[in-house]
């Protein structure tokens, strides 16, 4: 009777995961509620167009809006991309702030890899107050609303993966009964198994719209935004795939 105990841990696993999976989901509702994104969506007029970082911002994060700014930047100019991966300043001045941010994060020396720059831009003061003001237009979801849920499904998953394991060993370890008893033994598996991957389908369902960067109205929006192949917005919507420049694709993929 030593699966017994495999099956308690299976149970606790499936069930602490699920509990905060819900938890999550239910504080993210409360404060779209409060004030949140409820409060402001609907002051949202239907026309209103999403500026190229707001794009970026709402399809892909913060990183998305670097890649945009460093690929407007390299096709005025103002920037170098190396296909090695190295981005060298040509006008340290920039057209707007989020290039001058740009032009910071790559310091006095005029150079800098690509994967710090992107790294350091996205965390800095311009995307975040780029990102405050489209939740606070309840366009784009919390951060922190983001990131509970999008943890407690990676949680929920890997409580799945462990009940599967805890499974596996409760059927075939040694001296646990007949062949004839593993199958009982392992249908008591299936009950938490089942809660988990349940918990799974119903979050991809009514909680997936969290774990995106747009909130359902600025998904809204989104779809609306249509962009020619190649143009900034195009990249904007898709990232670096629809990069038409081979040697700046090369250098932001580094």
């Amino acid at each position: 009777m030593f699966w017994v105990l495999f099956l308690l841990l299976a149970c606790a696993a499936a069930a602490v995961s699920c509990g905060r999976l819900c938890l999550a989901a239910v504080r993210a509702a409360e404060g779209e509620r409060a004030g949140g994104t409820a409060h402001t969506a609907a002051h949202v007029p239907p026309d209103r167009e999403l500026s190229l970082y707001e794009t970026a911002f709402l399809s892909g994060g913060p990183v998305r809006v670097v890649d945009v700014t460093l690929v407007s930047m390299a096709r005025g100019r103002r920037l170098l991309l190396a296909h090695t991966g190295w981005a060298t300043v040509v006008d340290p001045v920039g057209a707007d702030a989020m290039e001058r941010s740009v032009v910071g994060a790559i310091g006095p020396g005029g150079q800098s890899r690509t994967a710090p720059l992107r790294a350091a831009t996205a965390t800095g003061d311009t995307v975040r107050a780029l990102a405050d003001g489209l939740v606070a237009a309840g366009l784009a979801v919390p951060e922190a609303a983001r990131s509970a849920i999008t943890g407690a499904v990676r949680q929920v998953r890997a409580a799945a993966v462990a009940v599967i394991v805890l499974g596996a060993l409760a059927t075939f370890t040694p001296g646990e009964g007949a062949e004839a008893q593993r199958t009982p033994v392992a249908l008591w598996f299936a009950l938490p198994l089942l809660l988990t991957l349940s918990c799974l389908a119903i979050a991809r369902i009514e909680i997936h719209p969290y774990t995106r960067w747009a909130s359902p109205v600025g998904q809204r929006l989104l779809a609306a935004r249509s962009a020619a192949a190649g143009s900034l917005f195009a990249v904007a919507l898709r990232g670096l795939r629809a990069v038409d420049d081979p040697q700046v694709r090369a250098a932001l993929s580094e």
